[in-house]
Parts: structure tokens; C-alpha cells; sequence
């Protein structure tokens, strides 16, 4: 019998979840195995990802994870949110680039507040997985920066999403058949909307970005054509010294549409190797939803952090079995087929036991506002992954602030 993805969800909420969101009898050991087949939908492809079409031209939805972390109140003077965020921006110059608020993955979760990561360096603000985004984010007040990598045909890690370069620039092609200076040719800013990077319906004129690349439109002051190409990884490292790194290494399909867990498995041996030569060690924390990728990362790198692949995610859940000593954090999209995930019963025992929470958002066609991620960050999760930046900030600061006048 085939189970639509919904049916799955009504399934997972109807008889594995008690009615206070709970993990219920159903998710005994007994019950693991149908359990872990239900929710594998959710749990499908990898941490912050938005949708991504599969061989099928369906979309799959993922998960990732990171480290145990307290979240308490600060005191601060900004004063709280109250109207929905806009998509307009400002561009901020790259002369002197905001330090970060701390610069190792222990000093992160030991801070006494939430955490805003930006995804690919804010993609719902600026364009998807460029420096120029991750400058921006490090303007608009995020903590610490996510991205995906993956290798080119010529073996360079390079931080790029899909693996193909159909949704972000000017052409199509598998990125594991394109070699780097193929890649960094194109134009990874040219659907960028404010809002959506991935809408092709728009007029050109509304592509604001479109061009920079090629050097048919003048970059922003403070910036070059190469701060709009996709980037490899060290030239991201390099450019954010210090900054606490949140990467998920991607499998990517072959010719057949079908997951291959060799290319995880080779972009992880080069990640660990970067890692270790960028002596950022203790700045990085690695994600992916694929088991074997992440034990091969961890026998490579045995002393960066790591987040729980797919199957340990399903059986921390469903029978409590530990995660791996390197893994820190769990992350959660905040709703799947509708359904509200991002719920403190159900995150709840995860929590507990230590493990930080962090949500992001899934789907493309979502804009994220100010008031999404305060309702988050009034469940008491401990960090959004998120696609608005400056927004998440506000979010957090106006939240921080009631907080602290409850206290007084």
C-alpha cells in the first residue's frame, strides 16, 4: 500500500504523538520500524535545506543536527517587534567586516540566549550561497553562518545546494559533470528575488542582482563580480576567520536520479582535510542526513562536532539509543506538509536530555517574517536557521526584552 506524504504526517500526529504532542506508546521499540518509515519523509534530506525536486520531480524535506546548549534570558534595550518584515535590504560595505559574537562551537552553545544562523547566508535577503550573502548576514547581527557543500567534476568543495546549478544561474548541468571554473563562471545571483531564489516568473527587472556577476551590472560599493559566484569552501573559511561554520555535506544523484553516498563520502574526506589545513577545528560544526557520510567524516576529523544523520536521528527518537558523542544539536523544520513541527512536545524529551534545538523553514514559497520566528523563539527552541537574517535578530532581541522585563 502506498501512503501519500500527508497521510504519513495525519499518521505520525494521530497515533505516534500523545494529545500534548508527546512521543506516545506507538513509538515504543516494537513500533520503530513503521515509525521510522512514516516519518522518513520528514526527515529526508539534510539541515536548513529548502524543498528540493527529486529524480521524480517530487520534493523531499530534511533534517540535521548539532550540540547541547541552555537557553536563558539577556538583558537588552531593543525594543520589541510589532509589524511583518519587509524583503527590502541594505547593502552594507565590506570594508571592515562586524566581528563575530564568539568564535568556537563550545562558546556558541554556551551562550546564555538563542543562537540566528543564517541559511546560505540569508537566501530569502540576498542571494542564495554567495559571499556577498554571507557578508550581509554578518552585518544584520547572525551568530554564526550555514551552508552545504559538495564537489565539483575537478574535486574543489564548493558551497552549493542543489546539485545542480538549474535553480540559482543562467544555465542547467550537474555540478558532479562541471568543473569549477565552469561553475564559477555562471551567475549564482540570476532568479534571485528578495523573498523567493528560486522564482523564474517574475520580469527582469525585478532579478536585482542579475548581471553582477558577468559584470553587466555594477556591483554595490564594496563589492566584485566574484562576490556573486558560487564560492568554494576555503574561499568562504578564509573570508570569515573566526566565524562559527554550520555545514551540511551533500549526496548528490547520479545519471539515474538515485542518491550516491560516494559522493558525500568523497566531499567529507576533503572537507576534514580543509578543516584541519584552515585549523578550524573547533569552528566548524558538520552535518548530513546520510549515516555513512558523517562516520566517514568522523573518522577523518574525530575532533569536530557533528550532527546525527538520518537513521541515528530516528532512533533517538523512537528508542532513545544515543547519539554519537560529537553530535550537539537537533534540527527541525518548522512545519511539514502543513503540519506544525516545531512543537515543544515533540521536541521536548530531545531537549531535555541536553540537545539544542534549532529550526528552519521549510519550502520555498514561504516568506519568513519577523513574527514566524518569534512564535519560535516563544516555544524556547534554541536557535533558528534562517533565510531573513536581520529579521530572526529583531525577533530575538524583541523576545530577549520581554523576557528580561518579565524577570525585573
Amino acid at each position: 500500500m502506498i501512503i501519500s506524504r500527508s497521510r504519513r504526517w495525519r499518521l505520525l500526529l494521530g497515533h505516534g504523538l500523545t494529545s500534548a504532542g508527546r512521543v506516545g506508546p506507538m513509538c515504543s521499540l516494537r513500533w520503530f520500524p513503521m515509525m521510522a518509515t512514516l516519518i522518513m519523509g520528514l526527515f529526508g534530506l539534510g539541515c536548513g535545506d529548502s524543498e528540493t525536486p527529486d529524480a521524480t520531480g517530487d520534493t523531499t524535506t530534511s533534517t540535521t543536527t548539532t550540540g547541547p546548549t541552555t537557553t536563558s534570558t539577556i538583558t537588552t534595550t531593543t525594543g520589541p517587534a510589532t509589524t511583518t518584515s519587509t524583503s527590502t535590504t541594505t547593502t552594507m560595505s565590506t570594508s571592515v567586516l562586524p566581528d563575530p559574537p564568539v568564535s568556537t562551537v563550545e562558546e556558541l552553545l554556551a551562550l546564555d540566549r538563542p543562537v540566528v544562523a543564517a541559511h546560505a547566508g540569508g537566501d530569502q535577503d540576498y542571494p542564495h550561497s554567495t559571499l556577498y550573502a554571507f557578508e550581509q548576514a554578518a552585518h544584520d547581527g547572525a551568530d554564526l553562518l550555514e551552508m552545504d557543500v559538495q564537489l565539483t567534476a575537478d574535486g574543489v568543495l564548493i558551497v552549493q545546494h542543489d546539485d545542480t546549478v538549474d535553480r540559482t544561474t543562467e544555465t542547467t548541468g550537474r555540478v558532479a559533470e562541471m568543473t569549477l571554473a565552469e561553475i564559477q563562471a555562471l551567475d549564482n545571483a540570476y532568479w534571485f528575488i528578495p523573498g523567493n531564489w528560486d522564482n523564474k516568473a517574475q520580469p527582469d527587472a525585478d532579478y536585482r542582482w542579475r548581471g553582477v556577476r558577468t559584470g553587466d551590472v555594477e556591483a554595490p560599493p564594496g563589492f566584485t563580480p566574484d562576490d556573486f559566484a558560487v564560492p568554494t569552501f576555503r574561499q568562504v573559511a578564509e573570508r570569515f576567520t573566526g566565524w562559527v561554520l554550520n555545514v551540511e555535506i551533500k549526496v548528490q544523484r547520479n545519471a539515474d536520479g538515485e542518491d550516491d553516498p560516494a559522493t558525500g563520502i568523497a566531499a567529507a574526506e576533503v572537507l576534514a582535510r580543509e578543516i584541519d589545513e584552515l585549523g578550524i577545528r573547533d569552528s566548524v560544526i558538520v552535518a548530513s542526513f546520510n549515516d555513512e557520510v558523517l562516520d566517514a567524516f568522523r573518522t577523518a576529523a574525530p575532533e569536530v562536532a557533528t550532527s546525527p544523520g538520518e537513521n541515528a536521528m530516528l532512533a533517538r527518537f523512537f528508542s532513545g539509543t544515543p547519539l554519537h558523542p560529537n553530535d550537539r544539536v537537533v534540527q527541525i523544520p518548522n512545519l511539514y506538509q502543513g503540519q506544525d513541527v516545531a512543537l515543544p512536545g515533540f521536541f521536548g524529551p530531545v531537549q531535555d536530555d541536553g540537545y539544542a534545538i534549532w529550526v528552519w523553514f521549510s519550502g520555498t514559497g514561504v516568506e519568513e517574517t519577523t513574527e514566524m520566528y518569534t512564535e519560535l523563539f516563544s516555544r524556547g527552541i534554541n536557535g533558528v536557521i534562517a533565510g531573513r537574517p536581520a529579521a530572526a535578530v529583531a525577533a530575538l532581541q524583541s523576545r530577549l526584552a520581554v523576557d528580561s522585563s518579565e524577570d525585573d
